[in-house]
């Protein structure tokens, strides 16, 4: 489980195809602090890591991870949203993140506002997985690229998010521009209660 709440832009150093699969090696300042088999958000993606040498670490993505994320896109030198799993002990300062996105959306709009940033993301909708949940509303969480954010004007298929200077900065929304593609993952808490309301009980 994770926040959204991302500590480091790691990048990617190397790709490595192994038939349907994708090793993805990463440097980052706390590889030394990671073990075999932990869990970390990429971009959103949780992943295991299954190697470390020195300060580089790497994780292996599978292809249906691929085929519904943004991770199949990444190059030599690309930036990687990371997040260690969250410690039971600690406070939750985004929200409830499990690591599991569910699909992609393209960033149509990138408006600088004060300093700040407005980024428009644009999804394709399905009627029936946003009867289960699979949608934004206004205030709501939603998760891009591993980050949690605030959903400002949402539509069928598209919604808004502000990002912060120190955001902005610190991730790799400072690489995201029209034509992007991100990773998303909608709330936890609209799934269960979507599903709840469409249950059929006797």
């Amino acid at each position: 489980m994770f926040s959204g709440i991302v500590e480091e832009a790691a990048t990617v150093v190397a790709l490595e195809k192994d038939q349907s699969n994708l090793n993805i090696s990463l440097k980052c300042s706390f590889t030394n602090e990671l073990e075999i088999d932990q869990s970390i958000s990429h971009n959103g993606v949780c992943l295991t890591v299954v190697s470390i040498d020195g300060d580089v670490y790497t994780v292996t993505a599978i292809k249906e991870t691929l085929d519904i994320s943004n991770l199949g896109l990444l190059e030599v030198g690309s930036k990687v949203n990371l997040e260690r799993s969250m410690m039971m002990n600690g406070r939750l300062d985004g929200h409830i993140v499990q690591g599991h996105v569910d699909q992609t959306a393209i960033c149509k709009d990138v408006t600088e506002v004060g300093g700040s940033w407005y980024f428009t993301f644009e999804y394709e909708f399905d009627k029936e997985k946003a009867a289960k949940g699979y949608m934004t509303v206004d205030k709501g969480s939603v998760t891009v690229n591993g980050v949690s954010l605030t959903v400002v004007e949402p539509t069928d298929n598209s919604f808004k998010v502000a990002i912060i200077p120190y955001t902005y900065e610190h991730t790799n929304f400072h690489q995201i521009k029209v034509g992007s593609v991100v990773n998303l993952e909608f709330d936890i808490i609209g799934k269960y209660i979507s599903r709840l309301l469409n249950l059929n009980i006797e």
